[in-house]
C-alpha cells in the first residue's frame, strides 16, 4: 500500500501535573468547555499542530487552558485505545510534571470553562480515558518515589525530616516507619543538612534541602517503603 492509502488517526498530547498541597497530593484538571464531554473535568490537552513538535503543543495545550508556563515536562505514555475519543480515532501522547507547593496558580483560559487542583484521590468523573491516565501516572510518580530523588520536585527548598516523611507517605498512600525512614533516606546521600533550623512546638527540627546532584536517579536500590 501506498503511504496516502493509510488512515490517518488524529493526535493529541495531553498533561499531567502533580502538586503537594495541605498534606494532599493534588491534580491539575480543567472543566471542559466545548463537545465531547462538555462540562466535565479533564486532564489539560488537546491537538497537535501539523508543524508543532509534541512537547511544543503540551506547552502550548497548558498555556492555553490553564495559563500555567515554564514548566518541566517529560514524556509518560502513549494511549491509542480505538474507542478512547468518541470524536475518531486519536492517539495521545501524555507528559508528566511535578510542581512545588504554591508554585503554579492556574486560571482557565480560552478552551477551559474551570482551572483548578483536585486530590487525586478524590476525582470527580472525567472525560475520555483520563482516569487510567491518571491511575498510570500516580503509579509512575510512585515509582520515581521509590526510587529516584524526585521528591525534591514536590518540596519547597528546604524541609524538615518530618515535612519529608509525611510528603512521601501522601504519594505512596501507606504510613512509613519514622526511624526506618529516617536511616534509609539520610544514608542514600540524596539530602543535607542546612545548618538551619524550624522552631516548633517541641524541639527545633534540623532543616535539609536535597543536594544538587539529587536529581541523578538512585540505581539498584530502592528506598521505600
Amino acid at each position: 500500500m501506498e503511504y496516502a492509502d493509510y488512515p490517518r488517526p488524529s493526535v493529541t498530547v495531553d498533561i499531567v501535573i502533580f502538586a503537594l498541597c495541605d498534606e494532599d497530593l493534588r491534580v491539575l484538571l480543567i472543566k471542559r468547555g466545548h463537545p465531547p464531554f462538555e462540562g466535565m473535568w479533564a486532564i489539560p490537552g488537546g491537538f497537535v499542530g501539523i508543524d508543532e513538535s509534541l512537547e511544543e503543543a503540551a506547552l502550548r495545550e497548558l498555556r492555553e487552558e490553564t495559563s500555567v508556563e515554564d514548566v518541566y515536562l517529560e514524556q509518560l505514555y502513549t494511549f491509542g485505545d480505538p474507542g478512547r475519543d468518541p470524536r475518531g480515532r486519536t492517539i495521545t501522547v501524555t507528559y508528566f510534571a511535578i510542581a512545588p507547593a504554591g508554585t503554579l496558580r492556574p486560571r482557565a483560559g480560552d478552551d477551559a470553562a474551570e482551572a483548578r487542583w483536585w486530590s487525586i484521590y478524590d476525582l470527580p468523573p472525567l472525560a475520555f480515558d483520563h482516569a487510567n491516565i491518571l491511575a498510570y501516572a500516580l503509579q509512575r510518580l510512585r515509582y520515581k518515589l521509590e526510587y529516584t530523588a524526585v521528591g525534591f520536585e514536590l518540596l519547597p527548598e528546604t524541609f524538615t525530616l518530618s515535612e519529608l516523611q509525611a510528603a512521601y507517605e501522601v504519594v505512596l498512600g501507606e504510613k512509613l516507619d519514622k526511624r526506618n525512614f529516617r536511616r534509609k533516606i539520610l544514608s542514600a546521600g540524596v539530602i543535607e543538612e542546612t545548618g538551619g533550623y524550624r522552631s516548633g512546638e517541641g524541639r527545633p527540627a534540623k532543616l535539609y534541602r536535597f543536594r544538587d546532584d539529587a536529581v541523578a536517579e538512585v540505581k539498584a536500590r530502592r528506598l521505600f517503603p
